[in-house]
Order: structure tokens, then C-alpha cells, then sequence
């Protein structure tokens, strides 16, 4: 049992299973840039009291799922998702879904996944990988970040659909239902709809615990953590920071071209010069991010380590914040 499927590599897994499944449903336009704007992706949330694999809890993106959910719903795309408490059910509906021969996005585990590299794998449960067919005992997977399809057991695939711990996926499968052709006008109405939803999470969220103030918060934070926790421990912190950003779904710097991609793409549907100069903020919003990156592996791996380092780090968090407000707030102001 194998659907007609076409393995697309994509730079995160949320907008590569939106991508493919959207167009394997025949929305041929959407690329992955396209879905992650008008799913409003770009995000950023730093939760001090709350710890990950004994880091902060620091997102580059939003909940798992709202890129998928966001896309469908500005372009008008019905969804169908389902949880199970039960692991044979899960299986059950999967095979159906496969039979009728419709491929399902799946919301997984990665501590389990046998192809990932070892130094990839530990307790995060917001990957995302679409099935597409089954032979013997072997599931067929797409999984968007890796070059080619692989597959999984039985087992294998059961155990990560129902891994344990934060964001636990209780066997979560979804899929966009039947939708009439889509025009470029949904398409050009669906980039409104999502700038407007990003500039609302980065900008206008209270408190400093999400959005452009969060980052800039979060580098405030930085100076003092040398002092504070030890320079054991905010190298570690750091390089949990690092991890979140450039090894999880390319986080800071990779999601800030993603989104400077998004808005060239949508000057297409929406012909406004404007989109075209702020992309050139997000793009030197990723250089920033991808530099910083730099510095902190410098420290949590032991080269550098000085007060000053630490104060240089923060500084780069501080000046990408403003970086970034510049960019939001100029989308707001775009007369549409």
C-alpha cells in the first residue's frame, strides 16, 4: 500500500508537511515560504521558569501546528485532526486514511526516530513527518528535513507517535480536507490575514515573555547569567538557547530568511515595494541571529567565557529586537 506520493526536503517540518500536504491536495502555489507567513510561524517565547532538558524554555516558533492550522484556515481549507488515547485506534485510523489514499501528517517524537543522527535525538516532541504508505511491517515516511523518504516499524512509529513528556502527541495525525481550486485573491487576502496574526504575536502580545520584547529581554537576562548561574551553567544555558535556534527546525536565523522569502513571494499576490525592503530587515535579522549563534557556542564550548562575552551576547539580542520591532512595525504600516 503506497499513495502516489512526492518526497519534498524542506528547511523546517511544519512548513514542509503543510507544504507537500497542500499540494498533494493540488494547491500547487503554496510553497513553504508562502506557508510559513500566511501561517503566521515567526515567533519567539523565552519562559524563565519553566525548564527544557535542564535549559530555559526558549521557542523560535509557534505551537506545533498552528503553521498547518493558520495556513488552512485563511485559505478556506478545511482540517481534519484527531488525538487517540488508544495506540491500536491510532493505527486504525491511520490505515483507513492511507487506504482512501490520503497521506497524514503526523506530530511525533524525536528521541526514538532511528534515522535522525544520534546527536540530533533527545526529548522533544514537536516533529513533524507526513506517512504515505505501508509495506510489510514498514511504514513509508516522508520526513520533510531529511533528503530522501525513509521508513519506520511498526513499533518504531507507534513509539513516537506516542511519546511521552511536554507536547506530548498522543498519536496526533492531520490533513487538509477538499477545498475548491484556490485564486491568487485567497491567496493575497490569506499573506494579509498572516502578517497581520505575526505582527499581533511580535509586537502586541503583553508582557516580555513573547515577542521582539521577549528577545530583548532575553539578552538582558544573558549579561547577568555568568554571574548568576556559574559559567558552567550559562554555557549550557547558551547552548540550549543554540539549540532551539539552529538545530531545531532552523529556528532564529534560518526562520527569519524563511519569513524575508515569504514577504519577496508575496510581493507576487501583493505588489507593495515595501514588502521587498523589510524583507532586507528580517535578512539582517537572520545574519544577527546566526552571529550570535556564534558567540554563544564560543562560550558554552569553552574558548570564550569573560564578563564582556556575555555582555556582547546580550547585546546582539538587544540589537536584533530592535531590528526586528523596525521590520513588524513597518508591515503594520503598509496601506494595504
Amino acid at each position: 500500500m503506497k499513495i502516489n506520493f512526492e518526497h519534498k526536503q524542506a528547511a523546517h517540518c511544519e512548513n514542509g508537511v503543510t507544504t507537500s500536504l497542500l499540494q498533494f491536495n493540488g494547491i500547487k502555489k503554496i510553497t513553504e515560504p508562502l506557508a510559513f507567513g500566511i501561517g503566521a510561524g515567526l515567533f519567539f517565547v523565552h519562559l524563565p521558569f519553566v525548564k527544557i532538558n535542564n535549559g530555559p524554555a526558549i521557542a523560535f516558533r509557534s505551537m506545533p501546528g498552528l503553521i498547518f492550522k493558520g495556513t488552512c484556515k485563511a485559505l478556506g481549507i478545511p482540517i481534519e485532526r484527531k488525538k487517540f488515547s488508544s495506540k491500536e485506534k491510532a493505527e486504525k485510523i491511520l490505515l483507513e486514511r492511507l487506504e482512501a489514499g490520503q497521506p497524514v501528517g503526523c506530530q511525533v517524537g524525536v528521541y526514538y526516530l532511528t534515522y535522525f543522527p544520534k546527536e540530533y535525538r533527545f526529548h522533544f516532541n514537536a516533529h513533524n513527518l507526513i506517512v504515505y504508505g505501508k509495506e510489510g511491517d514498514d511504514y513509508l515516511v516522508s520526513d520533510p528535513i531529511m533528503e530522501t523518504a525513509t521508513k519506520l516499524t511498526s513499533y518504531e512509529l507507534e513509539r513516537v507517535r506516542f511519546a511521552k513528556g511536554a507536547l506530548a502527541p498522543r498519536g496526533q495525525i492531520y490533513y487538509p480536507g477538499k477545498a475548491p481550486e484556490i485564486t491568487d485573491e485567497q491567496i493575497a487576502v490569506a499573506i494579509k490575514k498572516g502578517i497581520r496574526k505575526n505582527i499581533f504575536y511580535m509586537l502586541k502580545i503583553p508582557g516580555n515573555v513573547v515577542g521582539v520584547k521577549s528577545i530583548a529581554n532575553t539578552g538582558k537576562k544573558i549579561k547577568k547569567w555568568r554571574e548568576k548561574l556559574g559559567l558552567k551553567t550559562a554555557g549550557l544555558y547558551l547552548a540550549q538557547l543554540v539549540r532551539m535556534q539552529e538545530e531545531i527546525g532552523t529556528g532564529g536565523g534560518g526562520f527569519r530568511y524563511i519569513y524575508a522569502a515569504f514577504l519577496q513571494e508575496a510581493y507576487a499576490f501583493l505588489p507593495k515595494p515595501e514588502l521587498l525592503e523589510i524583507s532586507k530587515m528580517f535578512t539582517q535579522s537572520g545574519d544577527l541571529w546566526r552571529t550570535a549563534a556564534v558567540q554563544a557556542a564560543g562560550i558554552y564550548k569553552g574558548r570564550i567565557g569573560t564578563q564582556r562575552d556575555f555582555d556582547q551576547m546580550g547585546d546582539y539580542l538587544i540589537e536584533i529586537a530592535e531590528v526586528e520591532k523596525m521590520a513588524f512595525k513597518a508591515l503594520a504600516n503598509i496601506k494595504w
